[in-house]
């Protein structure tokens, strides 16, 4: 994201409107590789046979992890990169 707001950037783009064009153009790609991993996960996260009490919570913290990090990339990232850049404008 952070790449493609900077190619946007340099081809003259304000910073606000770079942001929100990389923040939307990368959403699906973000969304959907979150997704995937997330989901790929719930069989482990569900399991009840043998080992199923080590795997559980493993599953459940990566799920948690997949997804708290697809929140900070789409709305935390976007937001400091706006503030360090500010100065430049």
């Amino acid at each position: 994201m952070i790449a493609f707001i900077r190619n946007l950037r340099e081809e003259g783009r304000s910073l606000g409107d770079a942001i929100n064009e990389g923040a939307l153009t990368r959403l699906r790609p973000v969304l959907m590789t979150a997704l995937v991993a997330s989901l790929g996960f719930i069989p482990m996260a569900l399991a009840t046979g043998t080992g199923a009490e080590v795997q559980r919570p493993l599953a459940t913290v990566v799920i948690g992890g997949i997804l708290s990090s697809t929140i900070l990339t789409l709305l935390l990232l976007p937001a400091l990169y706006q503030m360090a850049h500010r100065r430049e404008v």
